[in-house]
């Protein structure tokens, strides 16, 4: 079992994403419960993605090649997990916001979050208040993730909040917010609960936000 274990977590942190089914159906084969292959393998993996982007050993080509591995076994994986109701470690939307059309960085945190166990929405780009407000009261995810790229968008993200408190529901969300020109002085600022600069540190904030 460790055998399987391993070579899938040293896949994803390679990115090899060429051999990942392969050793995913491997251990399916074999019997491994997916729930395992998943937390004891794959979250592992690139939680040290995660670490070594955070570090500067590795940038943002090899943390996608990961992530995109990962990515290819959790499909093979998902239809299995939801016969099984698997639980996962919380529900989480993201978007980027009205007036901005970039999704890169958006597109990494989701995969991330997703490889940490994290049940994603991924509403895409170009989000209106509107929408994003009905799509909160229709989930009730635990985290509202906004992001940007665009220095022009960002009064997008103060509206939002400002939109979940006109609606009286900002207490039922926290709201994590990411994009180059963001920082903690902006977040602090709009009153969003945490500020991610990058997707290794955006999965650690929504374990944070949610356990706390």
């Amino acid at each position: 079992m460790s055998q399987h274990i391993n070579k899938i977590q040293q896949a994803i942190v390679v990115g090899h994403h060429k051999e990942i089914e392969a050793l995913v159906q491997s251990a399916l084969d074999d019997e491994i419960a997916p729930e395992l292959i998943v937390n004891a393998a794959m979250i592992p993996g690139m939680d040290a993605v995660g670490q070594k982007f955070s570090t500067g050993e590795i940038f943002v080509p090899e943390m996608l090649a990961s992530a995109v591995t990962m990515n290819k076994g959790l499909d093979l994986l998902k239809p299995i997990l939801q016969q099984g109701n698997s639980e996962t470690k919380g529900t989480i939307i993201v978007c980027t916001v009205k007036g901005d059309l970039h999704d890169i960085g958006k597109n990494l945190v989701v995969m991330m979050l997703e490889g940490a166990g994290f049940e994603v929405i991924d509403m895409g780009v170009d989000i209106n208040v509107e929408n994003l407000i009905d799509k909160v009261k229709e989930i009730k995810p635990d985290v509202l993730g906004l992001s940007a790229l665009l220095t022009t968008t960002l009064p997008e993200m103060a509206k939002v909040i400002e939109s979940l408190k006109a609606h009286r529901v900002r207490d039922q969300v926290k709201v994590m917010i990411g994009g180059a020109p963001v920082d903690e002085a902006f977040s602090e600022k709009i009153g969003a609960d945490a500020y991610g600069k990058d997707a290794a540190e955006a999965v650690q904030i929504a374990r944070q936000l949610i356990a706390g």
